[in-house]
């Protein structure tokens, strides 16, 4: 996440000029609510193969237990394998949504700017647009427009739209001082002046909390129940949950962290899917949209820790998707390509609307949306 790159490129991309205003899709089935989540810079290979078994053998990378990631996550036939990685990807969403990425079958995303790491791919999924000046993680609050602000302005979405991010980059990705949306990232405290219990509790754990990354991300745990405190008390209708240790284990190169922390995101999808499906404010009118930043090497097995544009496959992500409107197609089969920066408008349609802001967006994955 933290690897700092400057490069200069003219991209080309399949983009749409449109003027800032708000235009409403008419739809049989629309989402009311969605919830997006990222898991930083987790690999396709992981996604669609499950483990692999060449890192975890490598004891540079088992944290010298082998044994455990074989007890836990292998199995010779690589369906099952990564049913045990991600057991709620591949039983539910896989039964009643839709997955892109496999480039084993020839199902491609890549991102659509040229850097391959955090900010400029995180800056693409919300604004549709690869902004090529964007070419650093320590970039200043972003110019752009993304979807949340866009959302956040459309009648009822005003205060209905909240972010956790574990990293503190995300109140300038998102540009939090002009979004006017609450920017929970990193060490932020939460509940405002009002913390109830909860929320208290999880100010002071936090700050209390080991802190492996210092003050610039914290443990994914704490973003997790900040964001489920806030489907409790505020009940938003755009939730975006930014997990971060999938990426810090991997610049590790700690593969068995990182692999449970793949699992424990998975785990954390089932929990509020299964919260959002037992309320009635949530129940069958909230979608599901799930991604990453950025790809990691493969081609040479040590770049499995590593990204960026000198990395060759770290622009390869994958996409999960699922909720009202979405056809159930399950995992994606057939040759396509389609790029991170059509993925801010894939979720404006799912809502119903189609985002528009000064600079160009790219159109939404049709396939996903059917419009």
């Amino acid at each position: 996440m933290k690897k700092i790159l400057f490069f200069s490129f003219v991209l080309m991309g399949i983009v749409a000029q449109a003027q800032h205003k708000t235009v409403s899709i008419p739809s049989q089935l629309i989402a009311e609510n969605i919830i997006i989540v990222t898991t930083d810079g987790f690999r396709w290979q992981e996604v669609f193969g499950g483990m692999d078994s060449s890192i975890a053998n490598n004891n540079k990378y088992n944290e010298g237990d082998s044994s455990y990631l074989y007890q836990a996550y292998w199995n010779t036939n690589s369906e099952e394998r990564r049913k045990k990685l991600m057991p709620f990807l591949w039983s539910v969403i896989a039964t009643n949504g839709q997955l892109y990425g496999n480039r084993n079958y020839g199902n491609k995303v890549n991102t659509a700017n040229p850097y391959w790491f955090s900010y400029p791919g995180y800056s693409e999924i919300m604004t549709g647009f690869a902004d090529t000046a964007i070419n650093s993680n320590e970039y200043p609050p972003n110019p752009n427009t993304n979807v949340l602000e866009y959302l956040n302005k459309q009648p009822g979405f005003q205060g209905k739209v909240s972010v956790f991010g574990a990293w503190n980059a995300f109140d300038r990705i998102l540009n939090e001082k002009r979004s006017g949306m609450p920017v929970i990232s990193a060490f932020d405290l939460v509940g405002g002046k009002y913390p109830n219990a909860n929320q208290l509790l999880i100010n002071k754990m936090r700050r209390d909390s080991y802190k492996p990354w210092r003050m610039g991300e914290c443990l994914d745990v704490f973003t997790h129940y900040a964001a489920i405190e806030e489907l409790n008390k505020n009940k938003p209708r755009v939730l975006y949950i930014a997990y971060g240790e999938t990426d810090e284990w991997a610049h590790s190169g700690k593969y068995r962290s990182y692999l449970d922390a793949a699992h424990q995101v998975d785990a954390w999808i089932r929990e509020l899917w299964e919260k959002v499906q037992s309320d009635p404010h949530y129940r069958n009118k909230t979608s599901l949209f799930i991604t990453t930043d950025h790809g990691r090497g493969d081609i040479i097995k040590d770049q499995w820790r590593d990204h960026g544009s000198d990395v060759p496959g770290a622009n390869e992500i994958w996409l999960a998707v699922m909720g009202p409107g979405v056809n159930t197609g399950g995992e994606i089969k057939y040759e396509g390509q389609w790029y991170q920066q059509q993925f801010a408008q894939t979720i404006a349609k799912l809502l119903g609307y189609e985002f528009r802001a000064e600079h160009p967006i790219a159109p939404a994955i049709v396939p996903v949306t059917g419009k």
